[in-house]
């Protein structure tokens, strides 16, 4: 029988020198040194009201998105659908609430439809054998189209104010022991996913194949199925935070999953610098989700335009790949 050795449990996040050190946890000193510069920034950065504003209105679902993109990125791959996944399970909740079912019926239905765009890709991917970009991109492509024809042409679907369940609302809004809702979730996801990565077979199966396909295979592995669960898994979890931004807003809005595609692929990989062999990690994606959801909201409040925002992001997440990419090319030199 072939044992997997876990790479994860030998990266103990050690850096080997103060150099090192530096790079190594470039996204905790750049966290540190953005909520500095934004406390002095402006005068309601530090308030009790923008630090929770940020925390449940701009890091909880880009959190789950990140994290579901992280399995992808850490089988080797990438998941260009994720925003797909929320979308078609907000689509489904929304129907289902509007229907006269139950919320519990209605979460069911949502998160199966994330793990049916998921299963897609799995098809693609592990059955078919096209590349993780293309067959999500496809993926994404026509979800785009489907969203389109089911709400003939892109129009919002909003739930009434009154009628519907307390339940509906208490998953965006409610609180558990004075903690939001999606907050909860949000911790929930991060101790499961890091379990599932790091703590079980699987998840050294799966970091095994990240690392080198070729190599598991030949090990005896059976990558097509973790492959393919990985997709399922990815599409699961982006489903939660279809769940939750419905709930947040009452309203289906089609192709809204989307706009949080490109921060989630940025979180995941500024994740990787956190680790010695750059590989992707569930802290280290939700610090940089952290990390972009500070800059978002900071740059919002000193005044600047949305595109100027963008740039600052941008940058920041330049510099951050760079210094670990300089890091590893200077020690493998």
């Amino acid at each position: 029988m072939s044992t997997v050795a876990n790479p994860a449990i030998k990266d103990r996040f050690t850096p080997k020198s103060f150099g090192e050190g530096v790079v190594r946890y470039a996204v905790i000193i750049a966290l540190a040194g953005v909520f500095a510069f934004f406390s002095f920034a402006t005068s309601t950065f530090l308030t009790s009201a923008n630090l929770a504003s940020i925390l449940v209105n701009n890091f909880t679902l880009l959190a789950i998105i990140a994290v579901a993109m992280t399995f992808a990125v850490s089988a080797g791959g990438i998941d260009l659908s994720v925003g797909t996944a929320v979308d078609f399970a907000s689509f489904a909740f929304v129907s289902l609430v509007l229907s006269g079912h139950s919320v519990g019926l209605a979460v069911i239905a949502a998160l199966a439809s994330g793990a049916i765009v998921g299963l897609v890709n799995a098809l693609l991917i592990a059955g078919v054998g096209i590349t993780p970009f293309l067959a999500t991109l496809g993926t994404l492509f026509i979800g785009r189209s489907a969203q389109q024809l089911l709400t003939n042409g892109g129009n919002p679907v909003y739930l009434p104010q009154t009628g519907i369940p307390p339940l509906f609302g208490f998953i965006g809004h409610g609180h558990i022991l004075g903690i939001p809702v999606p907050l909860v979730i949000v911790g929930l996801l991060i101790i499961a996913a890091s379990t599932l990565l790091f703590s079980t077979r699987f998840g050294r199966v799966v970091l095994a194949i990240g690392v080198q396909q070729s190599v598991a295979r030949y090990s005896g592995l059976r990558i097509s199925g973790h492959i393919g669960l990985v997709y399922v898994i990815s599409g699961f979890v982006a489903a939660l935070a279809g769940i939750i931004l419905t709930s947040t807003v009452s309203v289906y809005i089609p192709n809204s999953g989307n706009a949080f595609m490109l921060n989630a692929i940025g979180a995941t990989f500024i994740g990787t610098t956190l680790s010695r062999e750059g590989r992707p990690n569930v802290p280290g994606t939700v610090l940089g989700v952290l990390l972009l959801s500070i800059v978002a909201n900071g740059l919002l409040l000193t005044g600047l335009s949305f595109y100027w925002q963008q740039v600052g992001t941008g940058l920041l997440i330049f510099i951050v790949l760079a210094a670990s990419f300089l890091n590893r090319s200077s020690r493998s030199d």
